[in-house]
């Protein structure tokens, strides 16, 4: 009984010291969070400067793209097809014509 009388009149002493150990450990507070902020941002800044490794199948992706892209490219319209094919018919005739008039000519 006389110990919880003794602690309640010591509230001073016992504030002074729970005001001692906040003056400690908030700057080691603040301190440990600073370095780890530092050393994170220096994390991030070494991964942008690393090349990122490419999966597999984004390997894989990309020759799909690409092999999709080449036929795209070399694709030909219906229309387009039929154009071509009267440009030929019409080149044709033409050359026959021109043979058939030589050919007179002789």
């Amino acid at each position: 009984m006389l110990y919880k009388v003794f602690m309640l009149t010591d509230f001073p002493a016992l504030a002074m010291g729970w005001f001692a150990y906040w003056l400690f450990a908030l700057p080691v507070l603040a301190i440990g969070w600073l370095a780890y902020w530092l050393w994170q941002r220096k994390i991030k800044e070494e991964e942008k400067n690393r090349p990122k490794p490419e999966s597999k199948r984004l390997t894989q992706t990309k020759s799909e793209i690409s092999d999709w892209a080449k036929k795209m490219a070399e694709f030909e319209s219906p229309a387009e097809q039929a154009r071509k094919r009267k440009l030929a018919q019409q080149k044709e005739l033409e050359e026959k014509q021109r043979r058939q008039q030589q050919d007179k000519q002789q």
